[in-house]
C-alpha cells in the first residue's frame, strides 16, 4: 500500500518471518538492479504508450475492460520490462521512468486479472506487510518475485531522491494522482514529473487551496510529509506552492481528504 513507510518495522517483520540472518537496512534487501538481463540502450517503453494512449483519458481513467482484451499486449510489454532491467549505462533518468512504467503497468496488470472489481484493496486482504495487494510478489523481474510495495518503498523512494514519484505512481484509485496517458521517458522524465505535480496540485478533486491559510490537501502529503520536504521544498506548503496557481500560505494548517479507494475506472 502506499501509505506505508515504515521499513524498519518491514525489515524486522521479514526477518522474523523468514529467520534470514542477514538482514540489515531494508534498502539492502532488494537491490536496484535485480538478478537479469541487463541492457546498454534503455527501454523505449513504446508499447505502454500506445496502451495508455488507447485506453486512458485525459483525466487519467482507465477503460479496464477494453484493455483486458488486449491483455497480450500489456503481458508482452511487461515481458520486456522483466527481461530488460536498467544497466549501468542507463542514465538516473532513464532508470527512474522505468521504474515508474514498471509500477504503474504491473498495477494495471494486477486490476484487469480480476476485473470487474470495485477497488484495489478488494484484491487482497488487510495483513499490512502480508497480503495487502501491494505486498503479493506477482512481478516477475528477472529471476525474481516482487511485489508492488518492493518497487515503490524498497527500489523508487531508497534510490531515488525525487519526491514529484508520490504524483507519478498510480495505485488504480479514484484519489490517486491521474495515469498519465503516455509512458515517462528519461529524455522528457523532468518536463513529465513537473507537469504530474501541476496537474495534480491544481485539481480540486485532490486539494481545495482556498482558504490560504486551512487548505484540504491530498493525504497523500499526510502519508509521506517528509518527502515533500527534500528537493528544494522545505515543506509539504512549500511544495504545494512550488505547483499551484492558487498559492497557499507557508504556515497554514493543513487538514487531508480523505482517501477513495474506487476504481479510477472510465464510466
Amino acid at each position: 500500500m502506499r501509505l506505508i513507510s515504515r521499513l524498519a518495522m518491514f525489515g524486522a517483520l521479514f526477518c522474523l518471518a523468514t529467520g534470514f540472518s542477514g538482514c540489515g537496512y531494508v534498502r539492502y534487501l532488494i537491490p536496484l538492479n535485480p538478478t537479469a538481463k541487463s541492457t546498454a540502450l534503455p527501454l523505449t517503453h513504446a508499447a505502454w504508450d500506445g496502451l495508455l494512449k488507447k485506453y486512458v483519458n485525459d483525466q487519467g481513467l482507465v477503460n479496464y475492460k477494453a484493455l483486458q482484451a488486449d491483455s497480450l499486449a500489456l503481458n508482452a510489454y511487461l515481458q520486456d520490462v522483466s527481461a530488460n532491467l536498467p544497466g549501468r549505462s542507463w542514465t538516473q533518468n532513464d532508470r527512474l521512468a522505468y521504474w515508474i512504467n514498471a509500477y504503474n503497468a504491473f498495477t494495471v496488470q494486477r486490476i484487469i486479472r480480476s476485473y470487474p472489481v470495485k477497488s484495489i484493496k478488494d484484491l487482497g486482504g488487510d495483513k499490512i506487510f502480508v497480503n495487502t495487494p501491494w505486498d503479493q510478489h506477482f512481478i516477475k523481474l528477472g529471476d525474481t518475485r516482487y511485489s508492488l510495495n518492493d518497487l515503490e518503498q524498497r527500489i523508487i523512494r531508497k534510490n531515488f531522491d525525487d519526491n514529484r514519484i508520490h504524483v507519478a505512481l498510480v495505485c488504480a484509485a479514484m484519489s490517486c494522482p491521474r495515469l498519465r496517458n503516455e509512458a515517462f521517458t528519461g529524455p522528457r522524465l523532468n518536463e513529465q514529473l513537473d507537469d504530474q505535480a501541476r496537474g495534480f496540485v491544481n485539481n480540486p478533486a485532490k486539494n481545495k487551496l482556498t482558504p490560504a491559510d486551512k487548505p484540504q490537501v491530498s493525504s497523500i502529503f499526510n502519508f509521506y510529509p517528509k518527502d515533500f520536504a527534500k528537493n528544494g521544498s522545505t515543506s509539504v506548503q512549500n511544495f504545494i506552492n512550488r505547483y499551484a496557481t492558487q498559492k497557499i500560505k507557508l504556515d497554514a494548517s493543513l487538514s487531508y481528504v480523505p482517501y477513495d479507494w474506487s476504481l479510477n475506472v472510465q464510466r
